[in-house]
């Protein structure tokens, strides 16, 4: 490989513009925004750094190259012109992973079989021997990605996928990815300087993603990489893991603002309460029984209210109109805060009307399959005035959160002149 190396990372649709800036805090250079994902520049040690250290990457991919790929056979030759014997030894494991976009192709594992033949035989006809497939936990992840008739191979530097983090020990009924909620917190522009909370948290992830940027704990301390045992890059990744990691962990820090996550749901309540344990943030974050659409004990000063609301399948009965009506409700709440940055990531198209509030900003995201807008807003109370001639009553809580105009998300917060 070139001592520079060119590399993609994957991230949802829709934060490929926080992956960037992300990418180049972590010292990635040429930074360039596709679909789906960034590519960049990065050396060795810097790529293991994005490794380590991204909360919005879903995978760090090195390309090997793309290929027009038509039928069957067009893949199986596209992927035995990659000269894997670079990359691999027949003493190594690896595994194919495929995923398709409008090809001709129904099956990602048809494609990844005949990608998985093609390295096999090239190998053999190469050294005499091939290496062996292990899905489990190969030393060598092969991703390729099949879109229309153009194929792309490419290598993962992690191995199992980045948003695994290993803390999800009890998910609840349609999680959100860790990936996106990190990124939904770098949106609202989260340091870990405030308060944070997440009146319907489901099983925590975005408290233990929040918790994390807090306590400036790296989302990938806790696991290896493919990397490391790649037979002619894993010594020397191994190496500079080691000091990534004594580095990261020197520089941790005690979290100083509140942590508090409340969820109607008591199973909700206690896979939460298990997942955080397993991050080992229980001292960090708080986790108890509430009801969004009613007061909840939130500490004084504001902060950062962040919240992924039902879509509509997890209301119960009631249809649309239902959805409507708890959307009011949390609203209604919601308004009454004083001094809070709100941050809802809405699935159902009624909720923006229904919750009665016009945006400061907005977002268009992809959580999985499903099409959603990141809703930012800033509510404040103010105190009464006495009405003098000439002057005009303060505004109600509601009325402030209605009359605040749309901005770009990158001036949120900037005061008219």
């Amino acid at each position: 490989m070139a001592e520079r190396l060119a590399l993609f990372a994957t991230t949802a649709r829709g934060t490929e513009d926080l992956l960037a800036e992300e990418l180049l805090e972590l010292g990635a250079r040429r930074i360039r925004q596709d679909r789906g994902g960034v590519r960049f520049m990065a050396s060795l040690d810097e790529a293991l750094r994005v490794c380590l250290w991204s909360r919005i990457a879903m995978r760090v991919l090195y390309p090997l190259g793309e290929f027009e790929a038509h039928g069957a056979e067009g893949l199986y030759e596209a992927a035995a012109s990659v000269p894997w014997e670079e990359h691999l030894t027949p003493n190594h494991t690896f595994a194919v992973e495929a995923t398709l976009r409008d090809s001709e192709h129904s099956h990602s594992g048809f494609v990844a079989l005949k990608v998985k033949d093609a390295l096999v035989d090239r190998m053999r006809g190469t050294l005499g021997s091939r290496p062996d497939v292990d899905t489990r936990s190969p030393d060598v992840s092969v991703v390729a990605h099949l879109a229309r008739e153009r194929l792309s191979l490419s290598l993962d530097l992690c191995g199992e996928p980045l948003h695994r983090r290993g803390y999800r020990v009890r998910p609840t009924p349609a999680p959100l990815k860790e990936t996106l909620a990190a990124a939904l917190l770098r949106a609202a522009r989260y340091t870990g300087e405030e308060a944070l909370v997440d009146p319907m948290c489901g099983s925590g992830t975005l408290l233990i993603e929040g918790g994390l940027i807090a306590r400036r704990r790296a989302p990938g301390i806790g696991r290896s990489f493919a990397v490391e045992r790649w037979p002619h890059l894993g010594a020397r990744a191994k190496e500079l893991l080691e000091d990534l990691r004594a580095d990261a962990r020197r520089n941790e820090r005690k979290v100083a603002v509140p942590l508090l996550g409340f969820d109607k749901d008591p199973e909700a309540v206690e896979a939460a309460r298990r997942n955080v344990k397993a991050a080992r943030l229980s001292e960090e974050i708080q986790i108890a029984e509430g009801d969004a659409t009613k007061p909840l004990p939130l500490p004084k000063g504001g902060g950062l209210l962040i919240t992924n609301p039902p879509y509509g399948e997890r209301i119960g009965s009631g249809g649309q109109k239902g959805m409507k009506a708890f959307y009011f409700k949390l609203g209604e709440n919601l308004r009454a805060l004083n001094g809070w940055r709100v941050y809802l990531l809405s699935g159902n198209p009624a909720f923006e009307s229904a919750f009665h509030a016009r945006p400061l900003s907005r977002r268009e995201v992809w959580n999985g399959p499903i099409a959603c807008t990141l809703l930012g807003y800033r509510l404040f109370t103010t105190t009464p005035v006495t009405e003098k001639s000439g002057s005009e009553p303060a505004l109600g809580v509601a009325q402030q959160a209605l009359d605040v105009g749309p901005v770009s998300p990158e001036h949120e917060g900037e005061e008219e002149s």
